[in-house]
Formats: C-alpha cells, structure tokens, sequence
C-alpha cells in the first residue's frame, strides 16, 4: 500500500502542501506559493495544483490521496466549498465570494488523485489529535485557534459515545452540512459586543487578534508610564499581540492586565466546551497562544470557577504542539481515513 498521502492547507494568503507519511511525518520540503484568493477560481486552482505537484516532485513518492484543510463552510461529502468569504473575484466592482464551488473535484481532475477536504479550524483539531497533544489516543480534543478570527474543531473518541461505537482514533464532530463546531461563535455574554458575524458577546469578539490589540491601545493611552507605552513608542499603530506579550515577559502590569483579561473571556468558553463535551484535551493554539502563562494562568483560574469540577478532574487545558503546520498534517489525517476506508 502506498505509504504517503499529500496535506494541503488553503489560506486567504497563501497554499501550502507537503507529502505526509502515516506517522506525521513531513517527507518533503513544505511548498509554498500565493493562493491568489481574489482573483477568481480558476487562478486558485491552478495554484493549488502547482503546489501540490511540486510537494509530490519533491518527495520523490507517489501519494495515495490528497487532503485539503479550506477555510469557510465546507461540505465534506460533496467535496463543495458552501461558501468561502475571502475567496472569489470582482466583477464590475463588486466582490462575488465563492458559493457552491466543487473544489475537490476539480483538483482531483487535475492531478488524478482521490481529493477530500474539510474546514481548515476542524482539520487543524483533527492534525493536532492525530500528530500532536492528542498523540491519537486521546478520549476527544477540542482545539481552539486564536488568531484574525478564533476557529475551533471538536474530534471525539469512541469512549465519548454511547451505543456500541466500534471506530479506532478520532472522528471530527462537523454537523449537519458542515458548518459545526464553530468554537469561536459562542455566546459568552449576550449584551457583549458585536462580532464579525453579527451576533452580539461571541468569544472571537472578545479575543481575537483585533481585539486585543485595541484592548492593549485603550490601556496603553491610559498609561503612559507603563512599559508597553515605551515599546511602542508612544504609537498606538505599532502594537501587536507579539508586543503586548514582550511587555508582560517583562512584568509590565499593564500587559499583564490584558492577558489576564482575554484569558479570563477565554475560560468562560472553555468551561462550556468542556461541560458540552468532556473532553480530555482542549487545546489552543494559533499565534496569539504564544502569550504562554499569562494568558493561560487566567484561562486555567476561570475554567476552575466555571467547569463542571468532575468533568474537569480529567481534561488538560496545554498550548497546541502543531503551531505552524496543524493543516496540513489535519489534510493529511484526512486523507489517511480516507485511505484506510477504501482498503
């Protein structure tokens, strides 16, 4: 049987491709090119397959099956991207974001390989149970990503369930059409503010990159002694999340202050996760969770008042291992079952 499958991971920015082993194993330089994401389908396609042939060309293998993480609303089972909002073209002014594009087969054509795919937050969890923190024998994973926006994956294990549940490793939880587990849209406060989505007191509208960064402007104006204040030089453009956290490495209270506020949004949501789902691992990652114990300090302390205190006995609260490459290796999971389902 062949022994690698191909993991891509498509972004708003660029694609990326790299040919997996079964162990997670990247067997070829990661490549890399732009995804022209608003310059219609058929220039994302052809971008698409040229990383994927390159990442083949460099492993020297031929790959039983190509799994794609995509960002949007994905139906799996159809191999169509519902509807994608960073991805589309202008016409006549007017910027028309993808609906119903039957993106697996037509990269399948293509390359003439069997092509799946998923949303690339649920991927990611499931790249993380398989190849990271989860080590692929956790009893369920939920993952959070915090970046622009804050995604999340649900992937349970057969000792999650109920009724005679025979699989072995995990499963992804995506609903109905495959717009579930959309972590980041929970309600935390329904007065709250107004989220990106439209809904007032989501999590993403408490801690997502944009967020924070005027969390830590507000405070910053407030204090000018403070040691933020001095490393942005004053300038409100010049904070960033990477910054807030080189403050805090350095005591800053003011710093401090932020993270243990985001932290303190974030363990409200956790502890309905892990109320909902019992997981034994909730994992976060995404570059903002690079803060470390700042952040994570308060998320653990919330969690503690708002977690079922049984359901909590066995669930771990860790930073995600698989920071840079969760898609691709949640593309390549993918693909796996897929492989595996067809011998």
């Amino acid at each position: 049987m062949t022994s690698t499958v191909v993991g891509v991971d498509l972004g708003g920015t660029n694609v990326r491709a790299a040919v997996v082993n079964r162990e997670g194993a990247l067997l070829s330089t990661l490549v890399q090119h732009p995804s022209r994401a608003q310059d219609g389908f058929q220039a994302t396609l052809q971008q698409i397959v040229r990383t994927i042939r390159e990442a083949i060309e460099a492993a020297g293998t031929s790959p039983a099956a190509v799994g794609m993480a995509v960002p949007g609303h994905i139906d799996a089972a159809r191999g169509v991207v519902r509807w994608a909002p960073n991805f589309g073209e202008y016409r006549n002014g007017i910027f028309e974001v993808w609906r119903d594009v039957p993106l697996a087969a037509a990269v399948q054509a293509e390359l003439n390989l069997p092509v799946v795919m998923g949303n690339d937050a649920n991927l990611a969890a499931l790249g993380e149970y398989y190849y990271g923190v989860g080590r692929g024998r956790a009893r369920g994973l939920i993952m959070i990503t915090l970046g622009t926006g804050i995604g999340g994956g649900v992937v349970l294990s057969h000792a999650q369930v109920q009724g005679g549940a025979r699989w072995e490793g995990g499963i992804l939880l995506v609903g109905l059409s495959g717009g579930g587990a959309e972590l980041g849209h929970t309600v935390i406060d329904f007065a709250g503010p107004r989220c990106g989505c439209g809904v007032r007191g989501c999590i993403e509208a408490y801690a997502k990159r944009d967020a924070i960064i005027e969390m830590a402007r507000e405070s910053m104006q407030r204090n000018p002694q403070s040691l933020l204040y001095t490393l942005a030089n004053g300038d409100p453009t010049q904070i960033t999340p990477a910054l807030v956290s080189q403050a805090a490495q350095q005591g800053d209270p003011v710093a401090l202050a932020i993270w243990h506020e985001v932290g303190t949004y974030l363990g409200v949501a956790i502890a309905n996760f892990i109320n909902i789902f019992n997981p034994e691992i909730v994992a976060i990652g995404g570059q903002i969770a690079k803060a470390g114990a700042p952040l994570f300090d308060a998320i653990h302390a919330t969690v503690r008042n708002y977690a079922l205190p049984t359901l909590l006995e066995e669930c771990q609260i860790v930073p995600a291992e698989r920071l840079e490459d969760a898609g691709i290796l949640g593309g390549a999971a993918l693909a796996w079952q897929f492989v595996e389902a067809q011998a």
